[in-house]
């Protein structure tokens, strides 16, 4: 289903300047109490290096724009939470619908795109008003039970893995960047080298420092793969005998690429070459803050990491919290 949206041109040129004018904290968030407080920003800025975020809400996916603000989805209810990086504090600005959102990303325009996480009654994703919380758009890529499980974003597309399905979901933008209607949605089976079994299959997903292809994570086999985004044709990407054992969120910068693995409590810190064929394990890093830590963020000169907790069981009481440990 597309949702017509009202203008979000306001939040686009509001992003382009830097500003925020209308985001205030909201009275019902966590307190900036339970944040601890670090210098994060190369001016000597305080930000809380640590934040909660609701009871119960069980994160999965982050996002953080050119503003100093973290989005999450909720893999219980679906609901969009927005923190403010510089005070800790948020808002609940999409209340969900019960279908889960796992993976995020935000583009210039002010637009969330949001993973559907895994149902039974088919593949899903939708796009939110990160200003206003505002649906502008849903898909349902099939009717298949699936795992939508993380999204990433190129100059045409936005691009979703799928964990129980060899294949990649495709959102095409037209020139102008608009969002395509329901029908217009793509399939693009995998080839080649992925092979998939029981688990998690393709979970994190990245473009190449080229542009020219994507990367994905399969979580159950600690492999990388390199996909051709025309033919769907993967490739093993040469990690040096690496294994990426429960790989899970990868954010790329440059040809620096950051693979969160979850319940190792891990951020696997490699060196890519310029076509994502090949890549150099530099460090690997983690923190006594991490709880299974499923996706990765930046912003100024450090990463922020949604603790999941998929080790402890969820209530509706269950506190999470959000780390940030310095950029390796």
């Amino acid at each position: 289903m597309r949702v017509r949206p009202r203008t979000t041109v306001l939040f686009a040129a509001m992003t382009l300047t830097g500003v925020l004018v209308a985001a205030a904290p909201a009275a019902a968030a966590p307190s900036a109490e339970t944040a601890t407080p670090v210098a994060t920003n190369r001016t000597g800025t305080i930000f809380p290096g640590t934040f909660a975020l609701p009871d119960g809400f069980q994160p999965e996916g982050i996002a953080i724009g050119a503003l100093p603000y973290a989005f999450f989805g909720s893999r219980a209810t679906g609901a969009i939470y927005r923190v403010s990086l510089l005070t800790g504090r948020g808002e609940v600005i999409n209340p969900g619908s019960g279908t889960p959102s796992l993976g995020l990303k935000v583009d210039l325009r002010g637009r969330l795109f949001v993973s559907g996480g895994n149902t039974a009654t088919g593949a899903t994703a939708r796009v939110v008003n990160a200003f206003t919380g505002e649906l502008l758009a849903s898909y349902q890529f099939s009717s298949v039970p699936s795992f939508v499980n993380d999204v990433v974003l190129t100059s045409d597309a936005a691009w979703f893995t799928d964990s129980t399905n060899p294949v990649l979901y495709k959102l095409p933008l037209n020139r102008w960047g608009g969002l395509p209607d329901a029908d217009e949605a793509e399939t693009l089976p995998l080839t080649g080298d992925i092979v998939y079994g029981a688990g998690v299959n393709a979970n994190g997903i990245v473009t190449t420092p080229d542009g020219r292809g994507l990367l994905i994570v399969q979580s159950g086999t600690g492999l990388l793969f390199r996909v051709d985004p025309a033919t769907g044709v993967t490739r093993t990407v040469d990690l040096g005998g690496e294994l990426l054992t429960n790989g899970d969120g990868l954010l790329r910068e440059g040809r620096t690429l950051y693979v969160v693995q979850n319940r190792l409590n891990t951020v696997a810190v490699f060196e890519l070459d310029r076509a994502g064929t090949s890549a150099r394990l530099v460090e690997k890093v983690t923190s006594p803050a991490f709880d299974v830590p499923t996706t990765v963020a930046a912003y100024a000169n450090r990463l922020y990491l949604p603790n999941a907790r998929f080790t402890t069981p969820p209530t509706a009481t269950t506190p999470y919290t959000t780390t940030s440990i310095p950029r390796p």
